[in-house]
């Protein structure tokens, strides 16, 4: 059992690093742009750059946890992204601001979700699945905590000081970080040998499906957080409204994430999975025939929040029922790399897309790639029994 000490600091923590990092460049963009001359699409090119860091580092990151534990990995990442942020603040260039965007994008992988997950299944073992719903309901109030916060920052000193008061804020998580356990969850003595874990023919085979159900979600997650506002407005929605209903996402996320805290544990990681691409799928359907209705879109918002506040959390839980939690971090970095780089991707793609045939069928391919997930999410629940 993690002691609830640990899970809320880590909360914490997670809060603060995708505050300061991930939601960085939807706040600041259109001010740096702005202030440096530069066009909007090569300040959030940094971001995206960003991302692909992330895939690049993933796997080489969980075999870091697997082997030291997240206390000192995620410490280090604090203060890389620090950096980051304060190289954003002082850039003057373009090759300054992309190395800075870099930096970003290796704290984002040592500091968000996916490291946090690799270190409490290293604490916790296969019984970590608990501790990995928990903290996650701090870390989806990111949006909602530090939107206000760094647009209250840059009022009062440009965007650059508020930029060095997110670097102060990655700072101040470094005893956060330290506060975690260093030690290693070990087995207790069975009279079998063991838990028995999947074949490893089964387990590669697990994996691959894993691989495609968070790819795609990851990419209908980036290009919801990137177009939902657009996506909202082409339906017919007003502009002031579209901003208002798009804050429901985040409170449908972190309600998604309660439910699974308080009832979901008892269900297994795959038929949520099912069950939170199901209510995505249908979000997005219901917003497609609300077409201008507010109090439609507005259930369509918080009904695709719920379902992804859902799958972040079995993104972290499933890996426990395929693979030994002593490579977990390892297995997982390797199979979220077609995620991370969808994540990347997926902003430009869906913008051309949405641009080339309409929001209309920018929706209907969304359904399509959630239905695809649920098609992937049957199979794997069937092959973990």
């Amino acid at each position: 059992m993690i002691a609830g000490r640990s899970v809320f600091l880590l909360g914490l923590s997670l809060l603060v690093s995708w505050g300061t990092t991930y939601y960085l460049a939807g706040l600041f963009g259109e001010r740096m742009a702005h202030d440096l001359g530069w066009s909007l699409s090569t300040v959030h090119g940094g971001f995206t750059l960003a991302l692909l860091v992330t895939a690049a580092i993933s796997a080489s990151t969980g075999q870091l946890i697997d082997r030291h534990g997240g206390r000192w990995v995620m410490t280090a990442g604090a203060v890389i992204g620090a950096g980051g942020c304060a190289g954003l603040a002082l850039a003057t260039t373009i090759p300054v601001h992309y190395a800075a965007w870099v930096l970003i994008g290796i704290s984002m992988r040592l500091t968000l979700y996916d490291a946090a997950f690799a270190a409490l299944a290293r604490i916790g073992g296969p019984d970590a699945g608990l501790a990995m719903s928990k903290v996650t309901l701090l870390g989806g109030l990111a949006s909602t905590v530090f939107w206000p916060f760094g647009h209250l920052l840059a009022e009062h000193f440009g965007w650059r000081g508020a930029l060095i008061g997110y670097a102060l804020c990655l700072l101040a998580t470094i005893p956060l970080h330290l506060a975690l356990p260093a030690q290693r969850w070990e087995a207790p003595e069975h009279r079998d040998g063991g838990p028995a874990l999947p074949a490893p023919a089964g387990a590669i085979a697990a994996g691959r499906l894993y691989a495609l159900i968070f790819a795609l979600a990851h990419f209908l997650s980036a290009a919801m957080a990137a177009h939902l506002v657009t996506l909202l407005t082409g339906l017919g929605i007003a502009l002031a409204a579209a901003v208002s209903i798009g804050g429901l996402r985040g409170l449908g996320q972190v309600a998604g994430r309660l439910w699974q805290v308080v009832a979901g544990a008892r269900v297994h990681p795959a038929s949520l999975t099912i069950g939170a691409m199901a209510v995505a799928a249908a979000a997005l359907t219901l917003g497609l025939l609300g077409g201008a209705s507010i109090p439609l879109a507005a259930l369509f918002v918080a009904l695709y929040g719920a379902g992804h506040g859902i799958v972040t959390i079995t993104q972290g839980t499933l890996p426990l029922l395929i693979f030994d939690h002593r490579i977990y971090g390892a297995r997982t970095g390797a199979l979220l790399v077609p995620g991370f780089v969808a994540s990347a991707l997926a902003p430009l793609v869906f913008a051309l897309v949405i641009e080339k045939f309409g929001v209309r069928t920018a929706i209907v391919i969304c359904i399509m790639l959630a239905l695809t997930a649920i098609l992937a999410a049957l199979r794997l629940r069937r092959m973990l029994g």
